[in-house]
Parts: structure tokens; sequence; C-alpha cells
């Protein structure tokens, strides 16, 4: 389905969402996302990760056949490969899109499947970024699981923004504090990513990922050492780069 030429502009479309569901819960944002003609056809793009459960357990009450987006870098941990299918059955998802970089792709730029250990950016971009972004084409935007007390660059999110790209994105959870998550996967007899209980609070990429200290963020385990904390799926400012860990110290 093409995108609908008729919306008005994205930075017109932001500001009235932002204004006119600024004082909603997650809930009530994400269904009125999933209905309000402001926002389009949207997906969910997911990386059935430590805290995914809550919004792919929300789009399956609320509307099953939305359409959810996962990224297999063919470098993912196999806990989180099983996680994916256990969690697409048990919750009925209706329609489960998994993408991929075309075999061609990746044998023409990381034929050795080192680009990540050279240039963990460039390695983002092809096994992430570019097949997200031809994923989708013909949607209006999509929802994210990105929250404020993430730190970094998230710290400020906004339940509605703009992409590099021209599509809206929905973030219902932005608000939401680490034991809001907690208590929702609890009281909703939730599944946990099997990684988080050997202390990976944010899970990648399995050559970039690696669990966290108490008192570190929940991001302080990817791509550590190496100053990066986005894959480049979502980007700084609006430009299509990869966002940076700030030099102090965040909170967890």
């Amino acid at each position: 389905m093409p995108r609908d030429a008729a919306l008005a502009p994205l930075a017109e479309r932001v500001e009235a969402l932002n204004a006119r569901y600024r004082h909603h819960g997650a809930v009530a944002v994400l269904q009125a996302a999933l209905a309000d003609p402001l926002a389009g056809r949207l997906a969910l793009v997911s990386s059935f990760g430590a805290e995914s459960v809550v919004l792919l357990h929300l789009i399956s009450v609320m509307a099953p056949a939305t359409p959810v987006l996962f990224i297999d870098s063919m470098m993912l941990f196999p806990e989180t490969l099983a996680y994916q299918q256990m969690l697409a059955q048990r919750l009925d998802l209706r329609d489960l899109r998994v993408i991929r970089a075309p075999q061609a792709a990746i044998a023409a730029a990381d034929p050795e499947g080192r680009l990540h250990a050279t240039d963990p950016d460039a390695c983002c971009a092809l096994r992430k970024t570019a097949p997200l972004a031809a994923a989708l084409e013909g949607f209006d935007g999509w929802i994210t699981g990105r929250k404020r007390f993430q730190g970094g660059a998230r710290a400020t999110l906004e339940l509605f923004e703009a992409d590099a790209d021209g599509r809206l994105k929905v973030n219902p959870l932005a608000h939401w504090a680490r034991s809001d998550i907690e208590d929702y996967i609890d009281n909703n007899r939730l599944p946990r990513h099997p990684l988080v209980a050997r202390g990976y609070r944010s899970i990648g990429c399995a050559p970039c990922t690696g669990p966290v200290a108490d008192g570190e963020d929940d991001r302080a385990g990817r791509w550590r050492g190496r100053g990066k904390t986005e894959c480049g799926i979502h980007f700084l400012g609006g430009r299509a780069r990869p966002q940076r860990r700030a030099t102090t110290t965040e909170g967890p």
C-alpha cells in the first residue's frame, strides 16, 4: 500500500499529535496512534530484545494484525531468535515480517563477517538500517519501544517525532520508568528474554552486546568502548547518523 499523499506535512502532524496526546498514558497513545488519521499506516519495529515483550503484548491485544518488523542481522544471539519465534506464536502476531539484508549485499560488503569489528557503523547500516528503510516503504510511520529512562539522546524523547526519511515515529512508552516495564511484564505474566537473567538489559547483535553492571545505564553493554549507543535506525536531530554516548556519566 502506498504512503498516504493526502496527509498533512509531517512537522504539522507531529506537533498536532503531541499536543493532542501529551497527557495520555501509553496504552491510550498506542490506541490513538493506530486509529488516528494523522498517524497514517503504521508498523511496529521490534528487536525482540530485553523489554520488547511489552509493546508486542499491547499490539497483540489491541490490533494483532499490525505489521511487526523484526530485523534479523544474521548476527543475533540464538536466544533472541528462539525468543522471537516463541513470542510470535504465543502472542499470535499475525503479520510478522522478518527483515534481512540481501545476501549479495552481505557478500559484497562483509564477506568475512568482520565488519562489526572494523567499522561498526557501516555494519549496522548494512545489516539493519538499509533493510529497515526498504521494509518501511509503503508505511507512513512506525512504532518504537524507546524510553526516556534509557538516557542519552532519549532523555527528552517525545511521544511523536519525525524520522530522517519523512515518517512519523511513535514512542508510546517514552514516559515509562523501568519499574513500569517490570510491573507490566510481571502483572501480565509475560516471558522475559533469557539473556536478561544474565545481566543483559539491552540486547542487540551478539558480537557487539554484553551484560551491564549495577549502576550502569541500560545501553552501556552495546558497542562497549566505542562511544556508540545506536545502530543508526534511530537518528539524532533528524540526521542520518548514529547517536553517540555523551561524555558525561549518565544515571541508570
